[in-house]
């Protein structure tokens, strides 16, 4: 079916609310909105700095999910979750994440900081009029703050702080009192956290600034209101700007307030914020101070509509200039030049483990994440070299698994480190944990996909890119591969190392290789 007619639905799984976002994009990249939801779960809620979800918030947000899940089947809607920085730092989020999924068979995607702030980026480059600008994008969350510098869809920098709303709270104000203490500790706090993202800041030289979540726009509120004392309750603040002057004053308001009876009494003040504006307010006015910043514009657009079009364009590459899929490869290409990779080897083994996948993908309907799975393992399979030659395997699993890829979430960066990682040495197994943890359809893939860059790798043993060709033909006693090879050459050591480490290949394939050389 058409993108065109597809129903989409976008959950936002923050570490203070729940969002959700029911929509069709019409064949303009224009998204029509169906309907919004909106629930305060506090899922971040704890005295133990997130590092575990509590049985009381994982009730709230089941419920929620649930809640959402009958309206997105109401529109018949394909859903695509996102969790953020409470689930990702939780030590039990794979019990979250479960429980949700047997509950509403929702799945959750969770995403790094970094990948939030991309989505971020995505969605405000659908409200705002500036792809061509060089922004500074804030989002200030309930447990984390993202930073990304933009420019016509490139993410030129992008990080993320554990410094969030509802965590600073629960540092400082846990007890509902707003003491001016508490508060001057809570900036200096803020202070030291961001004093590296100052730095890396410094000549960036951005020529605008903008601000989502509901810190930021509830600062806009309460601004607005002292300006137009009357205005409506659907204001619509997408691309309400305000400076810095009048940031100071609305924080002056919230500051000077000792208990939550006196901040709900504040012209402007979201019901649902009071109890963590004042961290959120202390955050966002050290930002200001800081990196010196004059003014900030709002976008009502944001992480779940980010979603919305990411979805899209992962499927069909199609609705902006810059296409996801460059932005996948380049983030890629980025890790391994970082990383000081073996170009000719890394692009030779990658050559000829496609051209391995093209000859079987049917077959085994192997599919086109397949073969972008495959393409990132193989690029990336040596990176762990930087480290340490004996155990370069493990390093590159680490280095990729823990790494700013763009454009992945959770799941799929796990897939590719997985599958770089049994390039050499041991099969997958299940007391490796890496592997465990992987769901079935997920350890297939690595198997398969893991056997087809373990030959590949063997072919290019001595690093000199001798085999120019492999075709595979299937026959009563398998698969045989069939090199050829550079003029002049001897592929003697190359055809040992494919013949060494053919045997996940056959396993996860269930037929025998045999290698033979062709031609000279």
């Amino acid at each position: 079916m058409p993108w065109q007619n597809k129903i989409l639905a976008a959950i936002d799984i923050g570490t203070n609310s729940f969002h959700l976002v029911v929509a069709k994009v019409d064949d303009k990249g224009i998204m029509k909105v169906l309907t919004r939801d909106k629930e305060v779960v506090r899922l971040g809620k704890s005295s133990t700095d997130m590092k575990y979800i509590s049985e009381q918030a994982m009730q709230r947000g089941i419920s929620t999910l649930k809640r959402f899940r009958l309206i997105c089947d109401s529109f018949r809607a394909e859903i695509r979750a996102v969790a953020t920085s409470a689930t990702r730092e939780a030590l039990n989020k794979e019990e979250f994440i479960t429980r949700v999924f047997e509950a509403t068979e929702i799945r959750i995607e969770v995403v790094s900081g970094f990948e939030e702030a991309r989505l971020i980026y995505l969605g405000v480059l659908q409200a705002l009029p500036v792809y061509k600008e060089k922004i500074l994008l804030i989002d200030i969350g309930g447990g984390s703050t993202e930073f990304l510098i933009g420019e016509k869809g490139n993410v030129l920098y992008a990080n993320s702080i554990k410094v969030g709303a509802v965590r600073l709270t629960e540092k400082y104000f846990s007890e509902g009192k707003f003491r001016k203490e508490n508060i001057d500790e809570a900036r200096l706090h803020v202070k030291s956290i961001i004093n590296h993202i100052v730095r890396d800041l410094k000549d960036a030289g951005f020529s605008a600034v903008i601000g989502t979540s509901g810190t930021i726009t509830n600062a806009g509120m309460i601004i607005n209101a002292e300006r137009n004392p009357e205005t409506d309750a659907n204001y619509n603040y997408n691309n309400f700007t305000y400076d810095r002057k009048s940031l100071n004053s609305a924080v002056k308001k919230i500051t000077s307030c000792e208990r939550i009876s006196e901040l709900k009494s504040i012209n402007g003040m979201d019901a649902d914020r009071t109890d963590i504006i004042t961290a959120g307010a202390v955050i966002l006015e050290q930002i200001f101070s800081e990196l010196n910043l004059e003014k900030i514009t709002l976008s009502n657009y944001a992480l779940r509509e980010g979603i919305i079009f990411d979805t899209i364009n992962k499927e069909h590459n199609t609705l902006l200039k810059e296409d996801l899929g460059d932005i996948r490869y380049r983030s890629i290409i980025s890790l391994a030049e970082n990383c000081k990779y073996d170009k000719p080897h890394s692009e030779h083994v990658t050559k000829l483990a496609l051209k391995i996948f093209g000859q079987i993908k049917e077959q085994y309907k192997l599919t086109e994440k397949d073969i972008e799975y495959l393409e990132a393992a193989s690029i990336l399979h040596d990176i762990g070299h930087n480290l340490s030659h004996a155990q370069h395997h493990k390093h590159s699993y680490y280095l990729i698994r823990n790494c700013e890829l763009l454009g992945f979430n959770d799941e799929e960066i796990e897939i590719i480190a997985n599958i770089s990682r049994y390039h050499r040495k041991s099969h997958p197994k299940l007391k490796h944990d890496n592997f465990s943890k992987l769901s079935p359809k997920n350890k297939e893939r690595v198997r398969k996909l893991a056997g087809i860059l373990r030959i590949a790798d063997g072919f290019d043993r001595g690093h000199n890119c001798i085999i120019r060709d492999v075709e595979i033909e299937l026959t009563d006693a398998g698969f045989e591969f069939r090199v050829s090879v550079n003029a002049g050459t001897n592929p003697e050591l190359e055809i040992w190392g494919a013949n060494m480490r053919k045997t996940l290949f056959e396993e996860a394939f269930g037929k025998k290789v045999i290698i033979l050389q062709v031609g000279d």
